[in-house]
């Protein structure tokens, strides 16, 4: 009646099993869970889509937010652009809760009075003289000279009305003693050369076509301001700039002379909650706009952080101390947005993972050998039957037990580090069949 055992040999489970699979499970779902809870929550996707409220009049300002536009939409952003009066209405929908607006072109010095409120500067793109012409008879070079003539300002709520009457009225000229037209850019030049108005000033870049057709006008001056310097302490925000003899028109030589102009810079502003990453991206994309020389300015002087009226974001500041952060240079927008979101989700997940892998091994052990212990508890009840009967009959049901035990414990799959206990608990049961075989041949 004795089971032949001797060609044994004893199941041996692949490196992934049911136990291993349950020990990994919990710690598994815990981890994708915060994946996904960080993934989402903690430092959330960029917006696919931003709005910039642009002056359509004023400078140049819609020409390079059309710029702006196929840069980003090559980064898959859309830049939506929202008219706007004027510079003093793009700082109102910026600092608006309920708009959509989240950045714009400032000039610097417009926002001095207002403050920054939730407003964060990515820095100054390019240089904006003033431009002053007049239909005088003489030179002109203090803005005390313009006091009782006809002046074009800009039109209500632009930046150059703003910058205008600030120069003007420290100057001594004001609504008592000189009359003010608002009118804009193309309206005022229209005007002057109609002689309609004695002056009008511009606020806009060398580059402009506006300024390059007004000065070539015999009977217009283009004013240079010998007080330049003394502008640009009272006012930090301005900057003098001297403007070559010929620079505007070489084979014309206009201007016949130096003319010394002040000038602000225009500003990219942004509200302090748009997303690091597309900050990072106007960034990139500015540094490749705005970084060639100009008429006024050297290669790769801007973009700068020269501006005055708002502080520089956190992103900004650290571009301009150390450049692109390693992977915005390398790597393509969404690329580089993704790495980072990972890193995010990544390191608290290490901390999460270093005592866990302690545990698991535990957990793990512990659910392999419960297997085992079944059996030993089956073995454990089977004994303390034998030990308290004496019906043969009963004997022979024992063994059948016993037999179907040992079916089970041969048919167990375990990791070859638990190999000594499978062969000690088949061990067991054959000391347990001994002593029932030796019961049996006495009765």
């Amino acid at each position: 009646m004795r089971k032949k055992v001797n060609n044994y040999i004893p199941s041996i489970a692949p490196k992934f099993s049911i136990e291993l699979l349950q020990a990994l499970l919990p710690t598994l779902l815990l981890i994708l869970l915060g994946v996904f809870l960080i993934y989402k929550y903690v430092d959330p996707a960029p917006p696919k889509r931003i709005t910039m409220s642009v002056s359509m009049e004023e400078g140049n300002y819609k020409a390079y937010a059309t710029i702006y536009q196929v840069f980003l939409k090559e980064n898959g952003i859309n830049l939506e652009l929202h008219a706007s009066k004027g510079i003093t209405d793009d700082i109102r929908e910026l600092k608006n809760p309920d708009s959509a607006v989240e950045m714009a072109f400032i000039q610097d010095g417009v926002a001095s009075a207002e403050g920054s409120g939730n407003l964060v500067s990515l820095g100054s793109l390019y240089y904006e003289p003033v431009w002053i012409f007049c239909r005088c008879k003489k030179e002109i070079t203090h803005l005390a000279d313009l006091k009782g003539r006809k002046i074009g300002v800009g039109k209500d709520g632009s930046g150059t009305r703003s910058l205008a009457m600030t120069l003007l009225n420290s100057s001594g000229v004001n609504a008592d003693n000189t009359q003010f037209v608002s009118i804009g850019s193309h309206a005022a030049a229209n005007a002057l050369r109609k002689g309609e108005i004695d002056a009008a000033i511009f606020v806009d870049t060398p580059e402009s076509a506006l300024i390059r057709e007004v000065s070539r006008d015999p009977a217009l001056r283009l004013v240079s301001l010998d007080q330049a310097d003394a502008y640009t302490r009272q006012f930090p925000y301005l900057h003098h700039l001297t403007l070559p003899e010929g620079s505007l028109d070489i084979e014309n030589n206009i201007p016949a002379h130096e003319v010394h102009l002040l000038a602000p810079t225009t500003v990219l502003v942004v509200r302090n909650d748009v997303h690091p990453a597309l900050v990072y991206l106007m960034l990139k994309i500015v540094s490749k706009i705005h970084s060639g020389a100009g008429l006024l300015h050297k290669k790769r002087e801007f973009p700068a952080s020269l501006d005055s009226d708002f502080p520089l974001s956190a992103q900004a500041e650290n571009f301009y101390r150390n450049g692109l952060p390693f992977l915005d240079k390398y790597l393509p927008f969404w690329a580089a947005t993704f790495v980072n979101r990972m890193l995010i989700v990544l390191i608290p997940l290490l901390a999460l993972l270093i005592p866990l892998t302690k545990v698991i091994p535990v957990v793990y052990t512990r659910l392999v050998k419960r297997k085992l212990f079944r059996y030993y508890g089956e073995l454990r009840f089977l004994e303390t039957q034998i030990q308290a009967n004496t019906d043969k009959q009963e004997f022979k049901k024992y063994l059948v037990e016993l037999s179907n035990i040992e079916d089970k414990v041969n048919g167990l799959r375990l990791p070859v580090s638990f190999s000594q206990h499978l062969y000690e608990l088949r061990g067991h049961i054959e000391l347990v069949r001994t002593k029932l075989e030796r019961l049996l041949s006495k009765n």
